[in-house]
């Protein structure tokens, strides 16, 4: 017998309805799984900071490993982290140990070097800190085995710290920006507007209330910026020092109580362009207002290598000071180049810097006098190489902008300011 036409059939086929159905179901499903896959290993983790202290038996300890700036505190710093990293690399804690950073060397009383380390890990959230505080110590306890020519007395006691503890280790410290205070693995430093605590040893010299030149933080009471800021203004009384990104909105206000320009300053040739201003009051230092690190007299600042300037100082030439702060990208440029014809003919002279860019664009301008140059060392802390002090007109091709030198002044600096 025939069916009928009309009667259903049982097709081989699924009724397109069922497939999309199923088809949906599936994606539902699967992204659930890769939303909590997502969530387990991302958001259910934390950042854990420990502190330790190690003893180095075999090192004597000198003035020169209280200075960051130092070759010789930054190497044996290089070496006690590289140390760190290497033992808990090779440990079963490889997956979770982000960083360690030696925030400071000092004595142990005995002549020996004591190396206060910041270490980061990842930790699941649910990690109370006790268990994995354990298995880092136990871990570092067999450091010798990784020590090299350092005798290591390894630490017997490691404290877990809060991100606000790690910040208060790094903002006691000279030159270290977010990435360094965080420990974290980025090193970006994007656009030409900076965010707050990008730089936190830029300071706003206001005259009047109004802002009239740069300066950099080299200490809790002392300032650097440029003599010719204050040629016609050296009042004390009427300055004050801002704080933060904006000088309209400042996070921070001080009053100026000296200012000590430089004996032998000249105005045509901008020789000795150099001040050093003391606060009213010595500051509390934040995430956000932090010193820089002073250069040492010696220290090469290489010609080609890469550095910042930041200000408030006007993008066009004759143009108005602008409110937020602006960072730029400059490469130091030899004084031989910045001396041909073609650019200062000359008029570079010792205890100065030029840096810019040979095709122009990115320079200091007007307001960003007295202002930082600063450039980065191995370890990521930050140093002043350079007091932003003068230039034919702004970002011009072949008339880069001329900085006062640190390096050449770092005597001077020191009888002013004991920094």
């Amino acid at each position: 017998l025939f069916r009928p036409a009309w009667a259903p059939s049982n097709s081989r086929f699924l009724n397109p309805y069922i497939v999309c159905f199923i088809t949906v179901a599936v994606v539902v499903i699967l992204a659930v799984i890769v939303g909590l896959l997502i969530h387990f290993l991302a958001f259910n983790q934390k950042a854990c900071f420990y502190h330790s202290s190690f003893q180095i038996l075999n090192v004597e300890y000198n003035d020169q490993l209280s200075s960051p700036a130092t070759q010789e505190c930054r190497s044996l710093s290089e070496k006690i982290e590289s140390m760190i990293a290497k033992t808990l690399r090779e440990s079963n804690l490889r997956n979770q140990f982000m960083r360690a950073h030696v925030v400071k060397l000092r004595p142990n009383g005995s002549g020996g070097v004591i190396a206060d380390v910041v270490m980061k890990f990842r930790c699941t959230r649910g990690n109370n800190g006790g268990s994995m505080k354990g298995r880092v110590q136990a871990i570092l306890q067999q450091m010798q085995n990784n020590s090299g020519n350092l005798e290591i007395n390894p630490s017997t006691g490691i404290t877990s710290i809060t991100d606000h503890d790690t910040e208060n280790f790094f903002t006691q410290e000279c030159g270290a920006r977010p990435d360094l205070i965080t420990l974290s693995e980025e090193r970006i430093i994007g656009g030409t507007l900076a965010e707050e605590g990008d730089w936190p040893w830029q300071v706003s010299l206001q005259l009047n209330n109004v802002h009239h030149c740069g300066g950099t933080l080299i200490s809790n009471t002392w300032i650097l910026s440029a003599a010719h800021c204050f040629r016609s203004y050296s009042n004390p009384q009427q300055w004050t020092a801002t704080f933060g990104i904006s000088t309209t909105s400042p996070i921070l206000k001080v009053r100026v109580r000296t200012i000590l320009l430089h004996n032998n300053y000249k105005t045509a040739t901008h020789e000795n362009d150099i001040a050093a201003v003391q606060l009213e009051r010595a500051i509390t230092f934040t995430r956000n207002i932090h010193s820089v690190c002073l250069p040492e007299a010696t220290h090469n600042i290489i010609p080609g290598s890469t550095a910042y300037v930041t200000g408030w100082g006007s993008i066009t030439y004759g143009g108005s000071t602008v409110t937020d702060l602006r960072q730029g990208q400059v490469t130091i440029i030899s004084s031989n180049v910045c001396n041909a014809s073609t650019n200062y003919n000359g008029a570079v002279l010792s205890g100065m810097l030029c840096a810019g860019i040979p095709a122009g664009g990115v320079d200091a301008c007007q307001g960003d006098s007295g202002g930082p140059l600063v450039q980065e060392d191995s370890r990521r802390l930050w140093f002043l190489v350079g007091i932003v002090s003068w230039g034919y007109q702004c970002g011009l091709p072949d008339k880069p902008g001329v900085y006062t030198q640190v390096t050449a002044y770092r005597d001077w600096i020191k009888e002013q300011t004991g920094v």
